[in-house]
């Protein structure tokens, strides 16, 4: 998610903070290549006009040409600027006052509108919110079988209408039946085309008109870059949406329909889809983002992520093997598995700072497996004491895991770094300097699984 961009802006800064001072010239040649970056990502022509504009009005103004950090300073402008055009706060669901809330999805076929019902009822379900899915595709082969199925995993019911061919009498009866079994939401899967069309809108509409729902996101998939920007604005000026959920993300290196469809639309980004498995959706904050395109990693969604997967045991322990420097490599083989549970190891290793650089470009699940068998390949003495390991030692390791030495290094090489970042994020206080609480990697709330 955002790679090429990431990389991009990453040699510009790095250039820039290189200077000693800045100057207009300097900020200005700075300025330009970022503008050629976000035009390569498919960001909108007149999104990136403004977002320069902004950025060189406050870039060549006092605080910056005075700083001693110029060059930080215009990264932290830069920062403050994306994080606005990607809608500066979340925008979360707003829940009725008087439950069922409806839910509307709508977008056309092949964004992942059916999917993306199912992941969100998923965690509106974890969130006490007991929904109902609504099948009102009615023209898509086996849309209403790939909602029963995934209902059905998730322990969802699913309203179909009992053989009703009408999408809006569907809808009618869903309402009815949520509200005698208790339901606090519903989310309707609508039925999309290949392209937008009269007849699409029109049933849309009526399905609007008759269960007035709270709420009409809009599924897009990212990586069609402008063509997602438009949809949306297509279908906020036809139908109205509140919201928009931007799939495929994962797959998406560019970025361009992300940092463009807020200041387009003026809707905000709600979701965004990160994968099939349907725990792979995600609130989409604006913030975090922003951090993650300049390579600042997202600490905040990892310790959310890491909170659903372990345990207070687990992270108290944790937290003071780092504190105490006795975190070895059988700890660090035995966390590492466990990776697994937080999602893809790429996505993972980016939400922490200064990681995603370490890690390699083709990085995949095959590479935990591969750390594992080097461990594996170790005696006990030289899990818990890594200092021990000669030339000798890694060349019978790499033997015994069926790899080679310079892999046996690199495992090394990381270890050793990972280890002293983390002794930093373990002391008090540290978090507090990135405007955290300090209890975040405290007991109970571990961040980290490794």
């Amino acid at each position: 998610m955002f790679e090429n961009l990431s990389n991009k802006l990453e040699t510009i800064f790095k250039r820039l903070r290189g200077y000693g001072r800045l100057n207009e010239d300097n900020i200005r040649e700075a300025l330009r290549e970022v503008r050629i970056a976000l035009l390569e990502a498919d960001v909108n022509l007149n999104v990136v006009k403004e977002f320069i504009e902004k950025i060189r009005a406050r870039a060549v103004g006092q605080d910056v040409m005075s700083s001693l950090t110029p060059g930080q300073q215009v990264i932290k402008i830069v920062y403050e600027e994306l994080a606005a055009i990607l809608g500066s706060t979340g925008s979360k669901i707003v829940f009725s006052a008087r439950p069922p809330t409806i839910i509307m999805m709508a977008g056309l076929q092949g964004s992942g509108k059916t999917t993306t019902s199912a992941k969100l009822a998923r965690m509106l379900l974890k969130d006490g919110q007991k929904p109902l899915l609504v099948a009102a595709d009615v023209y898509r082969p086996a849309a209403i079988e790939q909602l029963n199925i995934l209902g059905k995993e998730l322990g969802i019911p699913v309203f179909n209408g009992n053989g009703t061919a009408d999408p809006v009498e569907i809808c009618r009866g869903a309402l009815t039946d949520a509200k005698e079994n208790g339901c606090r939401s519903i989310i309707v899967d609508t039925a999309g085309r290949l392209h937008i069309d009269e007849d699409m809108m029109r049933e849309l509409k009526n399905i609007k008109g008759e269960i007035k729902p709270h709420e009409i996101l809009l599924v897009a998939d990212a990586m069609t870059g402008q063509d997602a920007v438009n949809l949306a604005k297509s279908f906020n000026e036809q139908l109205g949406i509140d919201g928009i959920v931007l799939t495929k993300m994962d797959g998406d290196a560019r970025g361009g329909a992300a940092l463009s469809i807020r200041s387009v639309t003026g809707k905000p980004i709600k979701f965004i889809g990160l994968g099939e498995k349907l725990d792979q959706l995600e609130p989409f904050y604006p913030d975090r983002a922003a951090s993650r395109i300049l390579g600042m990693g997202d600490v905040l969604s990892l310790i959310e992520k890491a909170q659903d997967s372990f345990n207070e045991d687990a992270a108290k322990k944790m937290q003071k093997k780092f504190r105490e420097d006795s975190f070895s490599l059988a700890d660090f083989r035995e966390h590492l598995m466990q990776i697994k549970k937080l999602g893809p190891l790429d996505q993972i290793l980016g939400m922490i700072p200064g990681v995603g650089k370490l890690k390699d470009k083709d990085v995949d699940e095959s590479e935990l497996v591969r750390i594992a068998a080097i461990i594996d390949s170790m005696t006990e003495k030289e899990r818990n004491n890594h200092t021990i390991i000669n030339g000798s030692r890694k060349k019978r390791i790499a033997k015994g895991s069926g790899t080679e030495v310079y892999e046996v290094n690199r495992l090394l090489k990381q270890f050793v770094q990972m280890k002293k970042m983390m002794k930093q994020f373990s002391k008090p206080g540290f978090m507090k300097r990135f405007g955290m609480p300090g209890n975040m990697l405290g007991a109970g709330r571990g961040m980290f699984p490794f």
